[in-house]
């Protein structure tokens, strides 16, 4: 009989491939170092407020629903979708504003704001089309384990240019500038700088017309919850407050086993491990011992990271009448994204996006009041070790301050409010100076570049996550889910 699995992490990355492990038969045990799963899609409650503290924007429902089908089961029976209207309210310093959504709905957005772009918008849709049909359908959950299965996709590649950047070839089809800002700025919500993110990932625009923008009832956490009690129905064990201290290899009988140290037990058994750990602590800290292990973590400190985040999570005792999820540009774009990216020190300005999750969910707040988190890009601790202990009521005043233009008033009704700093992902995630996305999503780091989903020096390690291929965002750590899943099963006969 083969010894269960183990899989680290409670993330979506995490839950998503013990999901089909368990739905194939094979046991796992998903070991979680807080006291809720979830990993970044933890969830803070004070004083009536609910706030999700990681992913807020649900896309691609189908690759959720997926995971309730393998057991036969139906999503809708386990948690509810809220389709969000307008996708996004972008907001511009000199008061521009445009409802980013799908359909017609948006190209009468452009309209009214560039009449000249429409034409060249609909020629960008088509191109998001192919680049989605060719990056998401057809390779997100196909792992690229060999070169020759890079070369094998390269002469797309090649053809939809996935060498440009995304904010290039935006620019290729629209000129206001605010449009190209608009179709641009997806590829933050993956932690890359759209000036040098590829191409491939405009597919999000595309994913998003076609099949909208969703929020669950009862918040990000609420779908976290139903994917455990999916995964307990399947007779997965899940521990919580069981931080994995450390992953031994023994050869024993010409059988090799992962023996897993964790919170109260030591050197447990295990046939295989799926790490959905943060990607540098995998090998850094968990497989320490290993020579193999060593050598990728000496090639992820020379790899560019993604930036991290200032995230303010605050609640009001009125509620304000603004969008589900808005994005309020500053007044630098590219300056401020190089500053953010590669500068040593924090930017003067922000831009910020804002969730108010209250405008869909009224119950995430007591009643006649919001809960809301605003979210702003900083430099990850290797481009600009601050002392955010220090500075962080400072700055968490400052984006205050700032949001009074759409909420008037707001400091004056904030009853709760906590923060998150890049030092809380560093401490509390693990994350490798304090990258909110793990590796930056750059061409010579996607598909066969990226960490892949099955180590090929350390026997039965498996990585699963936004630190491997597809890569972050909900709909990539899930099919990294898929994609890793379906190499164990394999290497198990399956």
């Amino acid at each position: 009989m083969v010894e269960p699995i183990a899989v680290i992490g409670s993330g979506f990355g995490g839950l998503s491939a013990a999901i089909r492990l368990q739905a194939a038969g094979v046991d796992t045990v998903l070991f979680e170092a807080k006291d809720k799963p979830g990993g970044r899609a933890y969830v803070h409650e004070d004083s009536g407020y609910v706030f999700d503290a990681g992913p807020t924007v649900i896309t691609a429902p189908q690759a959720i629903d997926e995971l309730f089908e393998l057991a036969g089961k139906r999503r809708e029976d386990y948690v509810e979708f809220l389709p969000v209207t307008p996708f996004y309210r972008l907001l511009w310093d000199d008061g521009t504003e445009l409802d980013y959504t799908g359909g017609a709905g948006f190209l009468d957005e452009i309209a009214r704001l560039s009449p000249d772009d429409v034409a060249g918008y609909q020629r960008f849709v088509d191109y998001t089309r192919r680049v989605f049909q060719k990056g998401y359908v057809e390779l997100a959950a196909e792992p690229f384990l060999r070169f020759s299965d890079m070369v094998r996709v390269a002469p797309s590649l090649v053809r939809l240019r996935a060498d440009r950047s995304v904010y290039a070839t935006v620019a290729r089809f629209v000129k206001n500038e605010h449009l190209r800002q608009a179709l641009s700025f997806h590829s933050l919500l993956v932690g890359g700088n759209p000036f040098e993110t590829s191409s491939i990932y405009t597919l999000i625009h595309h994913l998003e017309r076609e099949w909208g923008v969703f929020f669950p009832r009862g918040g990000t956490g609420a779908l976290v919850r139903a994917l455990v009690r999916l995964y307990q129905e399947l007779g997965g064990e899940l521990r919580l407050n069981a931080p994995v201290e450390r992953v031994e290899l023994e050869h024993s009988a010409g059988c090799l086993r992962h023996l897993v140290s964790s919170a109260g037990r030591s050197r447990e058994p295990f046939h295989a491990v799926v790490s959905n750990a943060d990607l540098h602590h995998t090998y850094a800290r968990l497989y320490r011992k290993q020579p193999a292990a060593d050598a990728m973590r000496q090639k992820l400190e020379r790899s560019e990271w993604s930036m991290s985040l200032f995230v303010l999570y605050f609640g009001t005792d009125r509620s304000y009448p603004i969008a589900h999820h808005n994005v309020l540009f500053g007044p630098r774009y590219r300056a401020l994204l190089d500053e953010i990216f590669h500068g040593e020190s924090l930017p003067e300005d922000f831009s910020l996006y804002l969730h108010a999750p209250t405008v869909t969910d009224p119950s995430l707040a007591p009643p006649g009041g919001g809960a809301y988190y605003v979210l702003s890009p900083v430099p990850h601790l290797g481009n600009a070790r601050l002392d955010w202990d220090t500075l962080a009521p400072r700055y968490a005043e400052r984006i205050l301050a700032a949001l009074e233009r759409w909420m008037p008033d707001v400091r004056r009704h904030v009853v709760v409010q906590r923060a998150t700093t890049p030092l809380d992902f560093e401490r509390g995630l693990f994350a490798y100076q304090g990258s909110a996305f793990s590796l930056a999503p750059l061409l010579t780091q996607s598909a066969w570049f990226r960490p892949h989903n099955k180590d090929s020096r350390i026997p039965g390690l498996y990585l699963v996550g936004a630190g491997t291929h597809p890569g972050a965002g909900v709909p990539g750590v899930v099919a990294s889910g898929k994609a890793t899943a379906r190499l164990v099963l394999e290497d198990l006969g399956a």
